[in-house]
């Protein structure tokens, strides 16, 4: 979520990658990102309910929607907030225990992202508060309370 910046971030991203010794799968997204790097896959859209729970992560802008299809598919997250409603939705993902501390876009270097990357995909406690989240989440039937609310005449 650069808008007009796609490729400032790019070689941050698949340097990080590279220092973190993993693969990564870069969706482009309306800002254009632009990643190339060995053991980097760049795409276009794939709905986040199909791509996030094959991700042993995932790194995103915090924002509300993506912060929740995260945590439905049961992955713990890196955030790197932008703008709006990003910067309490990062610290809320931290704050549940499914991400390390969130990185700010201005902050937003190869080391840093390397660093939360390893933490992430090493520490089992993310990615355990990840599932269980996951678990609740999905339990959960968010919609019937609103029904009955409804139904009663309130």
């Amino acid at each position: 979520m650069v808008p007009g910046q796609g490729e400032r971030p790019g070689p941050i991203v698949a340097e990080a990658v590279r220092r973190a010794g993993l693969r990564a799968v870069v969706q482009a997204g309306w800002s254009e990102l632009a990643v190339a790097g060995e053991h980097v896959l760049s795409i276009g859209e794939a709905p986040h309910s199909w791509l996030f729970p094959r991700m042993a992560a995932v790194v995103h802008h915090a924002g509300a929607g993506t912060a929740a299809a995260a945590l439905r598919a049961g992955v713990p997250a890196v955030a790197v907030p932008v703008l709006a409603d990003q910067p309490f939705w990062a610290r809320r993902l931290h704050d549940l225990g499914v991400s390390p501390a969130p990185i700010p876009m201005p902050k937003l270097d190869a080391d840093r992202l390397a660093a939360a990357l390893r933490q992430v995909t090493t520490n089992p406690h993310h990615a355990a508060r990840a599932r269980a989240l996951s678990a609740r989440i999905g339990a959960e039937d968010g919609v019937a309370p609103v029904l009955d609310w409804l139904g009663s005449g309130a």
